[in-house]
């Protein structure tokens, strides 16, 4: 696959990648590198990384628990501790080797330590590859609040390597999916089609599919890069998605979801509120309802779970001036940001999905 360039950073992959990554690093003159891990890429990733690595330069290794719920202030400041205590200077480099958790937290991290060192996201899970560690979005979480601290800052370098997707157990693999399947709807619905039938997929066809969910999220990024019109597209299925997935994280009888199964959801809510408000087709509608419930198994959401829902919409990034900015489709491949909508339809939404 070929490499993808922008202005500040390269994304490579699998056979290049690790040249790439050993001739950055040689011509450089970092005087360390640390590797930031969880306790689940410690183990099933770090080994292979580091037989990859082609360097006298000294590395020591920097392990966070795995799990969104570590993705705070406090596990940074361990983090920071760590590379302070372990001699990192501004010319170290941090080598990112994990999920969105590991990526996000440890760019927030390298942009923020010493007014900010050098790093390289090399993500380990789908969700990763596809999102989180492309486009320069770095943070971490307010209590159960998703994304709420942090800076956008891209990294010099991403290392996609696919044969890290072997370990992944299979509802991380469906949680990145929706971030491919988000894509494909505000922007290309031959790629979403080719997405929704995986009994069809090699491994060959999900390395090509990768990298066209990689070039669509760049383009999108290079053209607004500070999020300020045609980057909020990549919000579609957010608004809800992020108030359901923040609201079964601190509920204390809901079992946790992962991102992308509350983002498959929040995809069929905001369809339907298109459905209700620009006239998205209601054949287009029933087709992505059936092809993400065929992916996904339901959740059940109460009547009771509503309210509470829409209260945590308050917290969503894009609001302004106290306005709830949602991301509607007015059809598949047409985004339109700023959309306002009321709690009625929202409610409704939720028994579309309900019902479905």
């Amino acid at each position: 696959m070929n490499s993808i360039i922008t202005k500040t950073y390269s994304v490579h992959f699998n056979s290049t990648a690790y040249q790439e990554l050993n001739n950055y690093i040689d011509s450089k003159g970092f005087s360390k590198l640390f590797i930031l891990v969880d306790s689940n890429t410690h183990k099933h990733c770090l080994p292979a990384f580091m037989a990859h690595l082609e360097t006298s330069i000294a590395i020591e290794i920097i392990e966070i628990e795995a799990g969104e719920q570590y993705k705070t202030i406090d596990t940074c400041v361990g983090v920071w501790n760590a590379l302070s205590e372990l001699g990192a200077d501004r010319k170290s480099l941090l080598l990112n080797l994990g999920g969105g958790v590991v990526t996000d937290l440890g760019g927030f991290v390298a942009c923020t330590f010493k007014r900010g060192i050098k790093y390289i996201n090399v993500p380990t899970s789908l969700l990763a590859m596809v999102d989180a560690s492309v486009g320069g979005k770095t943070g971490v979480d307010l209590g159960a609040l998703k994304n709420q601290v942090g800076v956008i800052s891209s990294g010099d370098m991403v290392i996609i390597d696919t044969s890290y997707l072997n370990s992944l157990p299979q509802n991380q693999m469906k949680s990145g999916l929706a971030e491919m399947l988000k894509h494909g709807l505000i922007k290309d619905k031959s790629y979403f089609d080719k997405l929704t039938d995986l009994s069809k997929l090699t491994l060959n066809d999900l390395d090509d599919l990768i990298h066209e969910s990689v070039l669509i999220k760049k383009n999108i990024v290079t053209n607004d890069p500070l999020e300020q019109g045609e980057r909020k597209h990549l919000n579609f299925g957010h608004t809800l998605g992020h108030a359901i997935e923040s609201y079964f994280l601190s509920h204390p009888e809901k079992e946790e979801l992962l991102h992308g199964e509350a983002i498959a959801i929040g995809m069929i809510l905001e369809c339907y509120i298109s459905s209700e408000l620009l006239n998205f087709s209601k054949q287009d509608l029933n087709y992505i309802t059936q092809a993400i419930n065929n992916i996904y198994a339901p959740v059940n959401i109460e009547p009771s779970d509503y309210n509470a829902i829409i209260d945590l919409l308050k917290y969503d990034k894009k609001n302004e001036h106290g306005n709830i900015n949602f991301v509607l489709l007015t059809e598949i491949g047409q985004p339109k940001i700023d959309c306002l909508v009321d709690n009625a339809i929202i409610l409704n939404s939720f028994e579309y999905y309900k019902s479905s």
